[in-house]
């Protein structure tokens, strides 16, 4: 589902922290896949929600806690339309029959070259396993293999997952999405 919004000149900033508020929000609740926040060149603004059935989105648009949240943003922009697809396949389809009678909403982010992703999950998975495979694992040579790959896998998975892919993705963020960013930067630039 993408929702796009006018926002007031001016409160682009909170709209911006709204949008991600809900997203947060949203992302305790079962079903919710991930979203967005999207500038749309100089004129809009969209908040993109997915979701594991329609069922799921259908039950967040009527639900009393986004009945709040739509009313928090009333002061911060006003709905501009808003698009529901289902499948990914319909997001990298041509735009061109139904340009004419609505607008297109704001294409997800490109994903990062393939030798990119490499790059940045090598660079978060060699350090701990180079690590544990020097310090950890001669103390473990009467343990039998299996036990001692399975060791292996969960220290440096739990490392990965939740301390160094993050902090490498934020690292990496302008070179993995240059053109999000340099959305990002013209906005900032015309708020200025």
């Amino acid at each position: 589902m993408t929702v796009a919004y006018q926002v007031i000149p001016g409160r682009e900033t909170e709209f911006h922290s709204w949008g991600w508020a809900v997203l947060r929000a949203r992302a305790r609740e079962p079903g919710f896949l991930g979203g967005g926040v999207l500038v749309d060149g100089e004129a809009e603004w969209h908040v993109v929600y997915r979701f594991d059935s329609e069922s799921t989105a259908l039950a967040w648009e009527n639900s009393a806690s986004w009945a709040q949240w739509a009313a928090r943003a009333e002061g911060l922009a006003r709905e501009a339309g808003r698009r529901t697809v289902q499948g990914s396949k319909v997001w990298f389809e041509s735009q061109t029959d139904t340009q004419a009678t609505t607008p297109a909403p704001a294409a997800p982010p490109r994903p990062p070259d393939k030798w990119k992703l490499w790059f940045v999950n090598m660079s978060a998975v060699f350090p701990p396993v180079l690590i544990f495979n020097l310090t950890i694992l001669p103390f473990l040579g009467g343990v039998n293999a299996l036990i001692r790959t399975l060791l292996l896998c969960l220290a440096v998975t739990a490392l990965v997952t939740w301390i160094l892919m993050p902090r490498l993705q934020r690292f990496f963020k302008k070179w993995l999405y240059p053109p999000l960013q340099a959305l990002r930067g013209r906005h900032k630039r015309r708020t200025a």
